[in-house]
């Protein structure tokens, strides 16, 4: 993956002979590179060996197999392939309140203004009415004219029309307007690329939120055991069952247990402010019910766009590409400051000592065209070019970088959804593995084959193993949504979206 190469040249031959009959019509002409996209990523797959197709089975909630298909799209609001409406729910209202948006909207509102501002300055004449007067005073004396009598003070009116254009010869004017569209278009991507990332941000938060959820509602059920583990084995070494070290290890376990507790709650705490930040709100202005885990579906079926279309559909990889055709323009910029500036201006208007008689005489006019060749700044003009020239190379490495990390999160999220899905089968085992065992135990127990401390050690396992595959499972709903976010996350797809410009 190479960006296209700079290519400097001139569109149109200049001469000095010629600079005084250039036209209006040389106004199409510019110096300085014509911008390229770079060339879409030259690689058949995401990922290092085989890359997977379909991801591993397991029993009970998001445990289904994931196949990764290229034909299909992703939906623009992809967040709703969990078929949650409470998910569904934040993510909108994050959109919808979000200072970042509000922020991102502002900021491309400004980069238009400015196009606009300047392409009317750049493309048109501009005229301008000046109305003056003033009281003065002559001396012919120092005029050199001594014999003449001196004139007493007098009133001067004057009113002008005033217009001037540049003509654009070499193109300075059009690649600076050039550079500014680009700029508003790395905006409007950063919107998006705001959006997307938003998105992204609150259904991570939210899976994470469920998931801390249930670990804190496992480990307080355990320590429940664990409290009545040690009420037993109290009893048990007051009669001698069982020894003090015995004791000592189920007061560690206990500590432990208890230890881990606050640090579950501090990441739920934390968790549930920054969502609601995410929501445009304060962190105690509302209570945020957490999502219920095993509410959310798991898309069976995910979107896998080829590595050649990714660069066109990642809004920071489309950003960054705005930032190098704006890099582009202003070399356009810097060469043209090389070159002769033509200045055509004309004024008519009147000057007159009394104000009622300008609107009847038109007595001072004037038509110019001034030639501006720069001939000697110490160096600065060239410098400004070769500083531009470093500036494109800057932008074009950053477009390079973004482009390969954004190949990097998707195979990254590819792996990690393959490993989930073997993951969480292998907890789904031990859980299942425990749940029977303990169905076991409790017989047993019933039957007076074991203890009541046997029986509350193995309804302690299982529900650490049940904990283990909750935390599975999130693993799986979180990477899902983080390929959906590395691939775009369907911008294109929503109604009134810009039409790709490639």
């Amino acid at each position: 993956m190479k960006p296209a190469a700079m290519r400097i040249h001139m569109r149109c031959a200049a001469r000095p002979a010629l600079y005084l009959t250039i036209s209006a019509a040389l106004g199409a002409c510019a110096v300085g590179p014509d911008f390229q996209a770079p060339a879409a990523p030259v690689v058949a797959q995401y990922t290092a060996g085989v890359q997977p197709q379909i991801t591993a089975e397991s029993r009970g909630a998001g445990g289904v197999a994931q196949q990764f298909d290229a034909g299909m799209d992703i939906p623009a609001q992809w967040w709703q392939l969990f078929h949650s409406a409470q998910l569904d729910a934040l993510v909108r209202t994050a959109l919808a309140n979000s200072p970042q948006i509000a922020q991102a909207k502002a900021t491309l509102r400004q980069a238009s203004a400015t196009l606009q501002a300047e392409t009317g300055a750049a493309r048109y004449p501009r005229a301008d009415l000046q109305l003056g007067g003033a009281r003065q005073q002559i001396d012919t004396t120092a005029l050199g004219i001594p014999n003449v009598p001196q004139a007493g003070p007098f009133n001067l009116y004057n009113a002008s029309l005033n217009v001037s254009y540049t003509i654009d010869a070499f193109g300075a004017n059009s690649r600076m307007l050039e550079g500014l569209q680009a700029q508003a278009q790395n905006q409007a991507e950063e919107l998006l690329a705001a959006r997307l990332a938003l998105a992204g941000n609150v259904v991570t938060a939210a899976i994470r939120q469920a998931a801390l959820q249930a670990q804190i509602a496992s480990t307080l059920q355990m320590l429940q055991l664990q409290h009545q583990q040690l009420a037993i084995m109290l009893q048990l070494l007051a009669a001698g069952g069982i020894a003090e070290r015995d004791l000592k290890n189920q007061r560690a376990l206990v500590a432990q247990s208890e230890a881990g507790l606050p640090g579950l709650q501090q990441q739920m705490a934390q968790l549930t402010h920054q969502l609601a930040v995410y929501l445009g709100q304060a962190p105690g202005a509302a209570a945020l019910t957490p999502i219920n885990l095993d509410a959310l579906t798991l898309p069976q079926r995910l979107p896998l766009s080829l590595p050649a279309a990714l660069a066109r559909q990642r809004p920071d990889i489309r950003a960054a590409e705005a930032t190098l055709h704006q890099a582009s323009a202003q070399v356009g910029v810097a060469t043209a400051g090389l070159y002769p500036q033509l200045t055509l201006s004309g004024s008519a208007g009147a000057e007159q000592t009394h104000i009622a008689d300008i609107a009847n005489s038109l007595n001072v006019w004037s038509v110019g065209l001034k030639l501006m060749q720069p001939l000697f700044h110490g160096g600065e003009l060239r410098a400004k070019k070769r500083s531009a020239v470093a500036a494109y190379d800057a932008a074009a490495a950053g477009y390079q970088q973004t482009v390969l990390q954004a190949l990097q999160q998707v195979a990254d999220s590819l792996r990690a959804l393959e490993h989930d899905a073997l993951a969480l089968q292998a907890r789904t085992q031990a859980a299942e593995n425990s749940r029977d065992s303990l169905a076991i135990t409790l017989k047993q127990y019933q039957a007076g084959g074991v203890s009541h401390l046997s029986l509350l050690d193995a309804q302690r396992q299982s529900l650490q193993n049940e904990l283990d595959r909750t935390v599975a499972q999130a693993a799986r709903y979180s990477d899902t949504a983080a390929l959906l976010q590395a691939l775009g996350g369907g911008w294109w797809n929503e109604a009134g979206a810009a039409p790709d410009p490639h």
